[in-house]
């Protein structure tokens, strides 16, 4: 024989009151985190830099594109730099093996492009270059195909990198 529920015994209004009392408490739940969130509070796992310090810069090209990360203000914060710089180098290096296992682990495997560019990669010129406040890399191609995937890439990163990214 089947055992009763626990609230079988309940009077009605009790019952009521339970209801509304959980429904007060979802509402009161902290609120999911934001993609942009989640990219800010986890960039370190991937980035040695501080984002809060630079800004990622896109700027899409007829051939590709080129991706900048530089120190915010004026004045070049020589620690920041030497990171970015040493940062961008290993990444551009990375990415032209087809190895986007940083961007993937951020900005997860779905990211637009990016699986075209894994593939791809071996079939662009993918290269670095340091700046007096970063760096950058440079993303050129001829197939139209992935041009178009390094501007899908570009888009979701300005979106998910929010208030730390811009395009020129």
């Amino acid at each position: 024989m089947p055992h009763p529920s626990p609230t079988a015994s309940l009077p009605a209004r009790t019952l009521r009151l339970l209801a509304a009392a959980a429904v007060l408490a979802c509402s009161f739940a902290a609120p999911a985190q934001t993609v942009q969130e989640h990219v800010h509070g986890h960039g370190h796992e991937v980035m040695p830099f501080d984002l809060g310090k630079t800004v990622h810069i896109f700027r899409m090209t007829e051939d590709g594109g080129i991706q900048q990360v530089v120190v915010r203000g004026d004045a070049a914060d020589p620690e920041q730099v030497r990171m970015i710089q040493h940062h961008l180098a290993l990444e551009a290096s990375d990415f032209q093996q087809g190895n986007f296992a940083d961007p993937g682990h951020l900005h997860g495997p779905a990211m637009p492009g990016l699986r075209e560019l894994e593939q791809g990669a071996r079939r662009m010129q993918i290269t670095y270059r340091p700046l007096p406040n970063g760096g950058e890399i440079r993303f050129r191609a001829k197939d139209i195909k992935l041009v178009t995937a390094v501007h899908r890439w570009f888009g979701a990163q300005l979106s998910e990198h929010g208030a730390d990214a811009r395009s020129e």
